[in-house]
């Protein structure tokens, strides 16, 4: 049975080996986000981490890092990377991961959270593409946000340093 729970500090190892195994062969991958969440971890900035485990085993994980928006807003975060086990993808991890990560995010009072990645999956978990919040660098349609507590964060978004890691 999947249970999805905070991250241990034993997790760290496996954590970062389903995170390399699951871009491994991804064709949009830096091949740096096992490093990242390194490095999130390492600069205090994984202010969610959960953890996917079934029968023992570490399948999935999710990481939320605070981002900063060119207007001030407060209490905006980065989701990402989420990672998934290769031979667990297509079983509802993901999807797990994603409601426990947004339902972890209403807990804290978060006002929202930006993400980069595939419209037609993350726009099922209410994620849109917002105009007026960009990513620079990236397609427009990829770099989509889910806003909890209007008003709509307004500008460029900066992510962590942690992920501008090469290796």
């Amino acid at each position: 049975m999947l249970s999805i729970r905070p991250e241990l500090p034993a997790d760290a190892a496996g954590i970062h080996f389903l995170t390399e195994a699951a871009f491994r062969n991804a064709p949009h991958s830096s091949r740096t986000e096992q490093h990242i969440v390194d490095a999130l971890r390492e600069r205090g900035e994984l202010s969610i981490s959960l953890v996917a485990e079934e029968a023992g085993q570490l399948v999935g994980h999710v990481a939320l890092s605070p981002v900063s928006v060119q207007d001030d807003s407060q209490g905006w975060f980065g989701l990402g990377p989420i990672s998934v086990l290769p031979q667990q993808q297509g079983r509802g991890v993901g999807t797990a991961l994603m409601r426990a990560v947004i339902e972890a995010l209403r807990k804290r009072g978060a006002r929202g959270c930006v993400l980069l990645g595939e419209p037609a999956y993350y726009g099922r978990f209410g994620f849109r593409a917002v105009p007026d919040l960009v990513l620079p660098g990236v397609p427009a349609a990829y770099f989509q946000a889910l806003c909890l507590q209007p008003p709509m964060a307004q500008g460029e978004v900066r992510y962590s340093p942690a992920f501008d890691v090469v290796a």
